[in-house]
């Protein structure tokens, strides 16, 4: 944590997107720049410049106000102003160093909540998270149903890994980058009794109500947190973004594309 913050504090960008690629960062010879930072997911507003009259100093300050408000009741209004506020200073963070997850969370709670992480995808791609995701599954359903059924119920039951009950341990999710956790209460017939999300082995959102809301919002997590899909999940997240999302959609993988054919006949 403390290398972290000394990392922080040496932070010079006044115009990020310009100079996080500077040929200071260039390898000799004219070779091309290791790691270029660029958005790779259709981001609007990926490194934007502080708001007029703000720098490090008083984006910090706003910061640490955030933290002091999250202990308020009635306050979402000035969170939300806040949020906007110091909007580019997270992005400085997440796309130039890459924090853990539990540590970024420790800084800026106020992130993970329903509201807050709409918010964020708002602001990073300029449309509506849960609206244009649902308006797109609707459209898909009826065909995505038919897919499923002609190959099989265990196809459509592996897209959502369930735990057998609330208090029993089934599954040891340490290890896991990305995953969203269902637990059944036992009595329970049909709705879940807790969906969470998990991020390097740490559940950093929990309530989410049901199985598509969690995959709104751990979209909405992957765009705030600027992270890489996981390889195993690497075409379904892309189903996401590209079908559902419609980011970058005449781009698409070739099992993408082919499943997007299929919804389209």
């Amino acid at each position: 944590m403390h290398n972290y913050c000394a990392k922080l504090r040496s932070r010079k960008y006044a115009y990020p997107e310009i100079e996080i690629n500077t040929l200071k960062r260039k390898h000799p010879a004219g070779a091309a720049a290791k790691n270029v930072k660029k958005p790779k997911k259709a981001e609007v507003n990926y490194l934007p410049p502080h708001p007029i009259g703000q720098d490090e100093d008083t984006l910090e300050k706003e910061r640490l106000e955030l933290i002091d408000e999250m202990e308020k009741k009635n306050n979402a209004k000035i969170i939300t102003e806040k949020m906007s506020k110091t909007f580019s200073s997270r992005r400085v963070e997440v796309v130039t160093l890459s924090p853990a997850v539990a540590i970024f969370k420790e800084r800026w709670p106020a992130l993970f909540s329903e509201t807050q992480i709409k918010e964020e995808f708002r602001r990073i791609t300029t449309i509506s998270l849960e609206e244009t995701f649902m308006r797109k599954l609707d459209e898909y359903l009826p065909c995505l149903l038919q897919l499923m059924r002609a190959k099989g119920g265990a196809a459509g039951s592996r897209m959502c890994p369930l735990l057998d009950t609330v208090n029993e341990d089934c599954e040891d999710y340490t290890n896991q980058t990305i995953k969203v956790i269902v637990i059944h209460d036992v009595m329970a017939e049909e709705d879940p009794a807790e969906v969470a999300i998990v991020f390097e082995g740490h559940q950093v959102l929990t309530g989410c109500g049901n199985r598509t809301k969690a995959c709104v919002l751990l979209m909405g997590l992957i765009y705030a947190l600027n992270l890489e899909y996981p390889k195993t999940l690497k075409n379904t997240l892309e189903v996401f973004q590209k079908l559902f999302l419609e980011l970058d959609g005449t781009k698409l993988l070739k099992k993408v594309h082919s499943l997007k054919s299929k919804l389209m006949e």
